[in-house]
This record gives C-alpha cells, structure tokens and sequence, in this order.
C-alpha cells in the first residue's frame, strides 16, 4: 500500500529511472535464459532445480526492489506474501506457487526491460536538450567555426554565433528544464504506482491475510 500521494523526491526519480534500463536488461536476461533452461530440462528434473531458483530470486529481487522504490522514491509498499503453511517443503514450494504474489512479481521483472528502455530514453532526451540549450550561450563559441549550427553544421536553418542571439534559446532551455523536472518525477510516481500494483498487496490478499491471521489467533486461543 503507498502511504502517501506526494511527489518523489527529484534527486531519487532520477537515479531510480536512470537505474531501471540496466536493471531491466540483467533481469530479462538472466529469467529468460533461467527459465528457457529450466522448462527445457524439465523432463530429466534439471529444469525443476532450475525453476525452483528463479520462483525463489523473483522473490528475493522483489524484495529488494520494494526496497529501492522506498529508498528513492519514498513509497512504502507492504509485503504481500501469503504466509507458508507448516509441514514439509512440498507444502510450502505448493504454497509459493499458488500464491498470487509470485506471479506478479514475475511480471513485473519481466515488464521492467521495456519500462526502463522508454524512461531511459525519455529522460535522457528530454534533459541533454534542456541543459543544451540553456548552455548554449556559455559554450557555442568553442564549437567548430565558433558558431550552432541548426539542425547540423552541414544543413544551416539556423545560426547562433553571438551571446545575444543565443539567450532566445537559453530561456527555452529553462522551460525545458522545468518540464525535463515535472516529466522526471511523474515519469517516477507512475512507476511508483506501477510497482505498487504489481509488487504490493490486492484487496483480496489482505482480505486472505486478515482471515489467516484470525484463524491463528483462534487455533492459539483453543490450544490455549
């Protein structure tokens, strides 16, 4: 559950963002090429190890991840694992399959490569423009023949070659700047809604947890 609908933190939208590409590309990866593995291997068991591991690291990536979105973006999301029956492991790896959270974790890691790919590219466009243009005064005469040349050196629409005729794009630049800004922490918070869908609790699971909780409380009263 998020705690609160407040914007993210701007220093942590961006590194959060900027993080999500490479972490998106490992994550896709190493599932894609664990559970090819492990569903080709199946048959000789193999693959049943195999599979085992990556229910087991989707889980524990999804612990860590709820913690990155915490630590950057400010969002608590509760954990929504069902808890493990008692009794033999075959009961809990049963558990564990059957429980909603695995699966959707799964599709979160699995989402996180084409997430981070368009937010990568978003923010990285959006700010090199922004700081490029509100720089332009300050740097355009070291660049060749000491003149910006629009859109490229060897197709002139437009030639900044004096301060003057430079500030129209610095200002421009700062009101990129300020989207660059506003589209850098919504860009965060839907990610932050995001994994909170994904990676928290539904109504139902707290409802099944609530229940559970409830017939433990009722099996310690009556062995009491």
């Amino acid at each position: 559950m998020v705690r609160e609908r407040r914007d993210p933190p701007f220093g942590g939208s961006v590194v959060f963002l900027l993080m999500n590409l490479p972490l998106g590309v490992v994550a896709f990866g190493l599932l894609t090429a664990f559970t090819a593995a492990g569903v080709g291997t199946a048959v000789v068991w193999v693959g049943v190890g195999l599979l085992a591991v990556v229910v087991l690291a989707v889980r524990g990536g999804a612990r860590l991840e709820r913690a990155r979105v915490y630590a950057l973006l400010d969002r608590y999301i509760d954990l929504p694992y069902l808890p493990l029956p008692a009794g033999p492991q075959s009961l809990r790896w049963k558990g564990r399959l059957k429980d909603p959270s695995t699966w959707r974790d799964l599709a979160y890691f699995f989402l996180l490569f084409p997430l981070g790919l368009v937010e990568f590219v978003l923010v990285t466009v959006f700010w090199s423009t922004s700081l490029a243009l509100a720089g332009l005064p300050i740097y355009f005469r070291w660049l060749p023949d000491g003149a910006y040349y629009f859109p490229a050196e060897d197709l002139r629409w437009l030639t900044v070659d004096s301060t003057v005729e430079a500030l129209p794009w610095a200002a421009l630049g700062v009101l990129f700047i300020a989207l660059s800004v506003a589209l850098t922490k919504a860009l965060a918070g839907m990610h932050a809604r995001l994994a909170n869908a994904l990676l928290g609790t539904t109504v139902a699971q707290r409802r099944r947890m609530e229940r559970w909780w409830e017939d433990a409380e009722e099996k310690n009263l009556v062995a009491g």
